[in-house]
Formats: C-alpha cells, sequence, structure tokens
C-alpha cells in the first residue's frame, strides 16, 4: 500500500480557504496543486479514529462521485507531520489551477435580484426557483445535477450540501461557464464515529437502521425543517428526485465500490466493514426499492400506451 508523506511539499502563497472543518494550506505535489485538508481538531473526542475520519470520508466520498460518473475533485490520501505527531490528510486537487474562478452556489443565489430570499437558504422550494432563474449554466443541466448530487448525497449519508460547498467555474475571461467538480465530502460515511459507535452498528441493527431511517438528514430544507432522506425519497412525490433515481441507481456497482474501499490505506478492517456495511444498508434501504418500484410503474406506463384504445389499428 502506497504512503505519501506531504510534510515536505512546497507551500503555495497566497491562497486560502474557508470551512470550519480542519485547517486547510495550499501545497504542490509531483508539479500540481492541492489544498490539504487537516482532520478537525480532537479536543473534543480524543480517540483516534474521530480524529481522521473527515479527511477518510472526503477522500472515500470523493472516490465514490467519481465512480458513478459525476466529477468529483481529485484526492489521495497521505501524512503530514505536525509537532512531531504523524496526522493523516487528504489532498484535493486544485481544480482552479488553469486560472477558472470559483463562485459558489450561495453567491449565484444572491445574483437572483427578484428572490426575496438571501443565498444561505437551503429552503429547496428556493434552491429550485434560484436554480431555474439563474443565467450561469443551463437551468435544466444544474437541475439534473442538484439531483443527481442530492441522490448520492443520501447514498453517503451527507449531513452537510449546502449552498457554500457546490457551485460554478468560470474562465479567466469570464466567457465561459461550467459546474464545478463535486468537493467537501468530508462530512459523509459518519465521519464522527469512533471505534465504540462502529461496533455498536456492526452488531446492532437497531443503530444500523436509525443511521439509514432517521439520521443523517440533508442539509436542504423542506418547510424549514431537514429532509429525511428516506422518507423524502421513499415518498416519490418529487418527479426531478425519481428521475436522478432512474439516473444514478443503475451506475451504483457495490461490488467496484467494496473492492475500493478494501484498498483505502491507513484504515483498520473494522472501519472497511463498517464503509461497506453502512454504503450496502442505504443503498438496499433508501435507494433500491424506489428504483424497483419506478421501473414498475414505467413498465406499466408503457403498457398502457401499447395496448390502450387509442393504440389499437383497425
Amino acid at each position: 500500500m502506497y504512503n505519501i508523506d506531504f510534510t515536505d511539499c512546497k507551500r503555495i502563497m497566497g491562497k486560502a480557504y474557508n470551512g470550519a472543518n480542519g485547517k486547510k494550506i495550499a501545497i504542490e505535489y509531483n508539479g500540481k496543486g492541492y489544498m490539504l485538508k487537516f482532520p478537525p481538531s480532537a479536543a473534543r473526542k480524543p480517540t483516534d479514529l474521530s480524529y481522521t475520519n473527515s479527511c477518510i470520508s472526503e477522500y472515500i466520498g470523493s472516490n465514490i462521485f467519481n465512480m458513478i460518473g459525476i466529477e468529483a475533485q481529485e484526492t489521495l490520501l497521505g501524512t503530514y507531520m505536525v509537532n512531531g505527531k504523524e496526522k493523516i490528510v487528504c489532498a484535493c486537487g486544485d481544480f482552479t489551477a488553469d486560472g477558472s474562478v470559483f463562485y459558489d452556489f450561495c453567491s449565484i443565489k444572491n445574483t437572483i435580484i427578484d428572490s426575496e430570499h438571501n443565498g444561505t437558504g437551503t429552503e429547496l422550494e428556493d434552491v429550485l426557483e434560484s436554480i431555474e432563474k439563474q443565467s450561469f449554466v443551463n437551468p435544466k443541466e444544474l437541475s439534473d445535477h442538484f439531483w443527481n448530487v442530492f441522490i448520492v448525497d443520501a447514498f453517503l449519508g451527507n449531513f452537510d450540501r449546502h449552498n457554500g460547498n457546490w457551485g460554478f467555474l468560470v474562465s479567466r475571461d469570464g466567457h465561459d461557464c461550467r459546474i464545478a467538480p463535486v468537493f467537501d465530502c468530508g462530512s459523509c460515511l459518519l465521519p464522527q464515529a469512533d471505534e465504540w459507535v462502529i461496533k455498536n452498528v456492526l452488531e446492532n441493527p437497531d443503530e444500523l437502521n436509525a443511521r439509514v431511517y432517521n439520521f443523517p438528514t440533508s442539509a436542504i430544507k423542506l418547510n424549514d425543517r431537514k429532509i429525511n432522506y428516506y422518507d423524502f425519497i421513499q415518498s416519490m412525490q418529487c418527479e426531478d428526485c425519481n428521475e436522478a433515481v432512474l439516473r444514478i441507481v443503475p451506475r451504483i456497482d457495490m461490488n467496484s465500490i467494496c473492492e475500493f474501499i478494501d484498498s483505502v490505506p491507513y484504515i483498520s478492517e473494522l472501519q472497511k466493514e463498517f464503509y461497506k456495511s453502512y454504503l450496502g444498508a442505504r443503498y438496499e434501504m433508501i435507494l433500491e426499492p424506489v428504483y424497483e418500484m419506478l421501473m414498475k410503474c414505467d413498465l406499466t406506463d408503457e403498457e398502457d400506451i401499447s395496448f390502450g384504445p387509442e393504440m389499437i389499428m383497425y
């Protein structure tokens, strides 16, 4: 298994990053720019496991997005020495290295001058209205992207996909704009779960079920309440969400994902088993049943069209 030590990498000055989860610095590795993410402070939860999980979640989550076919940032796992202590860190590829400028969706929402809502608001109706009214990219393309990411976040258990951690890349000359790669996946896969929680989830079906059916919830709100992934997707009341289920679920190859998790460095066999079980449960309980129901509905609709009175040939 490879081991990348980023300690002696050249620091790139003039770049700084916001966000609450851990320290971040800009480095150069193998001639490319990366944002190096450090795990959050362990002052409140001193276990080694809880201290490193967010970087592991970032790495696994970003790679799974790419495996499913949604462009995400390049990520590398490695180590960095801080005050004589080795920390597990995640290097995130700089997708603005070509001179593009990143604008988060919060900023884009603020350009909708006829909206009464501010950029940070995550009420679903408001977000969808802003997607429709923005003029940076094709609204249908952006809507599909939003729902595709929502479904993968449901699979990964992401509780923090807010308006500040997704958005657009605008070219240096301002003529071209495209949806930015997915990034900031550190809130996936129960990043604060320590060894006790992991064992409890693996051994107790009720503990696993709670983390599938009840939480984590989405950062997106419906009627001022954070959306419960299971309830919302199972309701099949949102056609755009249903279409995303039909697009995304066939791309989820659990065998390949499990093989990838087995290859992840720096984590124990217990952690690997936990990630595979957690993702398998979310796939089987949240996504797969809805996909199957939607496929049956589509088949029924096709039969109705094929054999309805209007299609009888005289």
